[in-house]
């Protein structure tokens, strides 16, 4: 007697024949770029792999790069700006979820929200002028443009989330003295544990990646970010390839392990702030 499998447990074979081939467009740059780190500039430009592996490509860029430096630079940055995310946008989302009768409030969300929608080109060059003119075009300025450009994400996974957590929780621990700051941090907060976990992920990968922002907004060299310092490829080291294809692995590589490890927490994360 065939066992028959429910609907829950049948493959999807067009859906999983798809997702390889799209899979593919990831899979093939990455691999390319990991058999050119290995060579030299005569055999680069296939997808074979390289007669003699030059390691020695991975001990260049690092030098070139400062990868120490890069890496400590990004590192701060990156902490910063994720903590601090966590710790200011979580409370605004939570004073918007349980003031959206409000007319201010509601305004905030929605403007927040469409903030979302406006191409980063827009404001790039008003933003930089004006971080400038506060004299804020260094690390901290940056680690602050981080928090405000993500609130309008930040805010549309968390309100939901928040939204679906009932109030009465609030209303026993004010019953008892609590003022609003110790119910979000002692109730609210640790409840958010799933969304928390999803925006500190796409907040580390997010700076951590960028380029733009560090670009525009830095002008301390000595403050460049790992992402920044791989500029030196495209001018006085751009024929050097396998160098630059070293230094962009190796730049890569930190945030991929950390997307690994916690890409079920982003899933979940999206998920639960969405449906709820």
């Amino acid at each position: 007697m065939k066992l028959r499998l429910s609907k829950e447990n049948r493959v999807n074979w067009p859906l999983t024949a798809l997702t390889a081939v799209l899979s593919l467009t990831v899979l093939v740059p990455l691999y390319f770029a990991f058999v050119s780190s290995l060579k030299d500039n005569a055999s680069i430009g296939g997808l074979e792999l390289p007669s003699i592996w030059n390691w020695s490509n991975y001990a260049q860029a690092w030098d070139l790069v400062n990868y120490p430096r890069a890496v400590w630079n990004t590192l701060i940055i990156t902490v910063a700006a994720t903590v601090l995310t966590l710790l200011t946008n979580t409370f605004v989302a939570y004073a918007v979820a349980r003031n959206m009768d409000r007319p201010f409030f509601k305004f905030m969300y929605y403007f927040f929200v469409a903030a979302m929608f406006v191409p980063f080109t827009v404001i790039m060059l008003p933003l930089a002028h004006e971080m400038g003119w506060l004299g804020l075009d260094n690390q901290v300025g940056l680690i602050l443009l981080y928090i405000v450009l993500g609130l309008g994400t930040n805010l549309f996974i968390g309100i939901g989330f928040i939204r679906s957590i009932p109030v009465s929780l609030e209303e026993a621990a004010r019953i008892d003295g609590a003022s609003t700051w110790r119910v979000f941090w002692t109730i609210i907060f640790p409840l958010m544990g799933p969304i928390n976990a999803t925006i500190a992920v796409m907040t580390v990968l997010w700076v951590w990646n960028d380029f733009m922002l560090p670009l525009i907004i830095l002008t301390d060299q000595s403050a460049a970010t790992l992402q920044l310092s791989q500029y030196v490829f495209s001018s006085q080291f751009t024929t050097n390839y396998p160098v630059a294809f070293a230094s962009y692995l190796m730049a890569m590589a930190p945030v991929l392990v950390v997307y690994i490890l916690a890409q079920r927490w982003v899933v979940s994360g999206v998920m639960r702030g969405a449906v709820k």
